[in-house]
């Protein structure tokens, strides 16, 4: 079983609002108490926290699919139906929110405490005392609760280090870390041995940092062979890059400069690095043909501007000046970059029931109506309910259905569809059902739909 993944597919679902409730009030001696049904509660929403005691997302690709509470229904007496609890899923920081269809970055969560709602909860329904008005004193129907958003994202972490290491398959890099830290990765003689970037803590006199082991590199990472996508995304945060170079391959081609000059490249076609810091570790110097070839290329990589540093990961030689130097470069970066702060998330939510709609002709005898006040209207309506389709009815009349309808050709009967084409909901319009006709029969019940 893995113990690190760094990418997977959520299914996440917020709460649907709680129903309203059509209730009269009942007591001795007042017949006439009047509507007293409360609201239905709030779904509960889905909420990503960056948590700094997460640092994998194992525990989704174990569990993908997350619900928050539904809204409780409302009840006699005025009584509002109790809200969902919100669902709050701790990730990373560094972790990337994505559609999982389209691709699209919703979010990019960096900062310890940032949050974001990834899923609202449906509003709760209106029960009949909210409904009551002069025309209609007890209503015998109340609101349906809305439905909560559900989607289907991915995150994506990107690992949030101070130093990167890069470079071929077996160049050294977890022994390094293993050196420089109390990391412990696996380390064995053979390609791709790491998989996972590994995350060690460094000290460096006063200043304590972490470096990243990105797992190793070949030509064409850049265009994702090997697996390069997935390791090449730990170094974008990253502030420093630091080669390591094996001095003691024996592989046919391969020298610390072409080694370098390969790994460059592919970091260039990737894109998002030009501006970081590097240095260049020519390590394994404990090998006598090793330390022989790094004391001859040493002088062509500082011509290039490059501080180099002859380490061997085995014997610890040269690890204090290195740890040093990245500690002194990693202390400039910090000390020129603004105190890191939770992201603040400006939420403009839309207006509820914005007023605009559009009537479309299908052919005809039908007729498309999209809008977010009518298909909101559709999933509030309990159609087994007469009085609350005379409601709906009403509602779409004084919002000027029946009027744009009829500018575009529609006559009694004709075929209406409210929402997509796929799922919308269809009826047969009668004109004749309007405003003006104010429901006299018994509660439930409206004499327009005889």
């Amino acid at each position: 079983m893995a113990d690190f993944v760094d990418q997977v597919v959520l299914h996440i679902r917020a709460g649907d609002g709680g129903n309203g409730c059509a209730s009269v009030h009942r007591e001795k001696f007042k017949p006439l108490g009047g509507p007293d049904g409360g609201n239905g509660g709030r779904g509960g929403d889905v909420i990503l926290e960056v948590d700094p005691n997460t640092a994998t997302l194992l525990d989704y690709h174990r569990r993908p699919h997350r619900k928050a509470d539904n809204g409780k229904q409302g009840q006699g007496s005025n009584r509002e139906g109790a809200n969902g609890a919100d669902v709050v899923l701790p990730v990373p920081n560094g972790t990337v929110v994505k559609d999982a269809k389209t691709g699209e970055v919703l979010i990019d969560l960096v900062g310890m405490g940032t949050r974001y709602v990834i899923a609202q909860g449906g509003h709760g329904g209106l029960g009949n005392a909210a409904l009551a008005n002069s025309k209609r004193k007890a209503p015998g129907f109340a609101l349906l609760g809305e439905p909560g958003d559900a989607l289907d994202v991915m995150l994506e972490l990107k690992s949030v280090a101070d130093v990167a290491l890069v470079g071929f398959p077996s160049a050294g890099k977890s022994s390094l870390i293993a050196a420089l830290s109390a990391a412990r990765p696996k380390i064995a003689d053979y390609p791709f041995t790491t998989l996972i970037p590994n995350l060690g803590v460094v000290t460096a006199g006063e200043t304590v940092f972490t470096v990243a082991d990105v797992p190793g590199l070949i030509p064409g990472a850049s265009q994702g062979k090997g697996l390069g996508h997935e390791f090449l995304r730990h170094v974008e945060r990253c502030d420093m890059l630091v080669h390591v170079i094996d001095c003691a391959t024996m592989e046919p081609g391969r020298d610390p400069i072409t080694d370098y000059e390969v790994i460059e490249a592919e970091l260039h076609a990737y894109g998002k690095l030009e501006d970081r810091p590097r240095m260049v570790v020519l390590n394994k110097a404990d090998v006598p043909d090793a330390r022989e070839l790094a004391d001859i290329v040493r002088a062509d990589l500082q011509e290039r501007g490059l501080k180099v540093f002859t380490v061997s990961a085995a014997t610890h030689e040269g690890l204090r000046e290195l740890t040093f130097a990245m500690g002194e470069w990693v202390a400039a970066a910090r000390a020129a970059r603004p105190v890191e702060e939770p992201t603040r998330l400006v939420l403009r939510p839309k207006q509820l029931g914005a007023a605009t709609f559009a009537v479309r002709k299908v052919n005809d005898n039908l007729f498309q109506v999209t809008g977010e006040k009518p298909e909101r209207w559709i999933r509030q309506t309990d159609f087994t309910n007469d009085e609350a389709v005379g409601y709906l009815a009403d509602r779409l009349e004084r919002l000027g259905v029946e009027e744009e309808l009829v500018k575009a050709g529609a006559t009694a009967g004709a075929e209406v569809v409210i929402g997509s084409m796929d799922d919308g909901y269809i009826f047969d319009w009668q004109p004749t059902l309007n405003a003006e006709s104010i429901n006299s029969g018994p509660r439930g019940t409206d004499n327009r739909l005889g």
